[in-house]
């Protein structure tokens, strides 16, 4: 179920919100830890398990962790085997078709085909609950001792699919003494349209753009090729920052504050302010719990160079098992040290808009690594970026672009914070509640109809 379906947004949501808001306080948590486990349950049932596996798991280390912190040998070896455990359960699921992939390449192995399907949201609730174990040995956060809570926490359904990736310390007291009240509900029902109309309207769109222009790529001309690349790149912006904004909106209708996810990264007049504005939640996870660990630029220039890398290669690995993704990470690896080391005197003299080209033509080339999972048609396309023996654009790729062109704009504008802006210039304004809740009730009258008369709704995160 995502949440830009019909029977979520008209069914599911409503019951949940209704039964959760005639539910007494002291027994919200219990009452959302059985609908997240339907909400998950309804596509993945047999996953349920692995899901409260991994909750009874970090909860039981959790209270060890903490019970014996004083005795740093015992604490560290729960900590370790936590994850280990942790992160082979995940391996498991996500790597070893990856892996026998790998050695079958040998001539002497042939593994059989170790393929397994990939539990939705595994990469996310996995990172979530190691950080918790790693906050209590550090003694960031006390235990949860309310295996009701923890499991609230693990399960929350608004973010458990794709995101943000919620650090326990973030919403501890949350969990155990939030106060709803209509303005954080009003506030939430505003994120979670603007997250529907990114995801809906936009991402979408660009999505069946680049659907239509990539199998043409040897014919669609230069131009063309760029054109579906960008309405990809626009793609993967609004479906996952789209979702992010709806589960932070969910998160507000049921008293929860998320941490934001997205701001404007296509913005960025550097690589490392890109990642400074994209998926935040998960660059920050990888900064404490990797790259700080590791010893950070602590340790003198080789060695933070050396963690760089690690860091990188990993959050690539994170996103899927593929060596595309390992690649997609090192490329940003590569311009990040370059930027750290040899690049930053010289990009802070350039112009703005010189300094915006420079980012966002080194991004798009990054979202060609991340979509090609076959080194063959990632060679190929990145060839027909630059081939003009076809022309610059064919007469077919112009009919689709012009077709989809206002939305391409749309796109790009919306990926600027114009609007954000204008409405920060009026909302004080006693008129203001007029026009927002005009536009939010038109926004959900065109999302229903789109979601209505077109099948594409896919979410490209689900897969990570």
């Amino acid at each position: 179920m995502v949440f830009s379906s019909l029977i979520f947004m008209f069914l599911y949501l409503p019951a949940v919100l209704l039964i959760y808001y005639i539910t007494p306080h002291k027994f919200r948590n219990a009452m959302l830890l059985v609908v997240n486990l339907v909400f998950y349950g309804w596509g993945e049932p047999v996953f349920i398990l692995l899901m409260i596996f991994s909750t009874v798991l970090n909860y039981v280390y959790g209270y060890f962790i903490e019970k014996f912190r004083e005795n740093k040998r015992t604490a560290k070896i729960l900590l370790v085997t936590a994850i280990i455990i942790n992160l082979g359960v995940l391996a498991f699921f996500k790597y070893a078709g990856m892996l026998t992939d790998t050695l079958n390449v040998l001539p002497f192995l042939n593994i059989p085909d170790f393929t397994i399907p990939l539990p939705i949201g595994i990469s996310f609730y996995t990172f979530q609950t190691m950080s918790y174990t790693i906050d209590v040995y550090r003694g960031d956060t006390p235990a949860q001792k309310n295996i009701v809570s923890f499991g609230t926490y693990v399960s929350l359904f608004p973010q458990l699919i794709a995101g943000p990736i919620v650090r326990y310390r973030d919403v501890a007291d949350q969990l155990d003494s939030r106060h709803e009240n209509i303005e954080q509900f009003t506030l939430g029902v505003k994120r979670f349209m603007i997250g529907l109309g990114k995801k809906v309207l936009l991402a979408n769109s660009m999505g069946l753009l680049w659907d239509t222009l990539r199998p043409d790529m040897s014919a669609n001309g230069a131009l063309g090729n760029w054109v579906g690349i960008i309405a990809y790149s626009f793609q993967i912006y609004f479906d996952f920052s789209g979702y992010s904004d709806m589960a932070c909106g969910l998160g507000n209708m049921f008293g929860f504050e998320f941490l934001k996810n997205f701001n404007y990264p296509y913005i960025s007049k550097s690589i490392t302010e890109f990642w400074r504005r994209w998926h935040i939640s998960l660059s920050t996870w990888f900064r404490d719990y990797v790259y700080i660990p590791l010893g950070g630029n602590r340790k003198g220039v080789f060695r933070s160079i050396i963690n760089i890398l690690i860091v990188w290669g990993l959050t690539g690995l994170w996103h899927g098992a593929s060596y595309n993704f390992i690649l997609w990470g090192l490329y940003f690896g590569v311009i990040l040290l370059l930027e750290k080391f040899v690049l930053k005197s010289f990009l802070e003299k350039l112009p703005n808009a010189v300094k915006h080209l420079y980012s966002i033509v080194l991004i798009i080339f990054g979202w060609v690594l991340f979509y090609f999972d076959d080194m063959g048609q990632l060679g190929a396309f990145l060839a027909s970026m630059f081939d003009f023996s076809n022309g610059v654009l064919s007469h077919d790729a112009m009919v689709t672009v012009l077709q989809f062109l206002p939305l391409l704009i749309a796109a790009a504008v919306a990926s600027t914070p114009l609007a954000s802006k204008l409405y920060d210039k009026i909302k004080n304004y006693n008129w203001c509640w007029i026009p927002e809740t005009a536009v939010t009730a038109l926004g959900l009258l065109v999302c229903t109809a789109a979601l209505v008369s077109n099948s594409y709704n896919p979410f490209l995160y689900f897969r990570f």
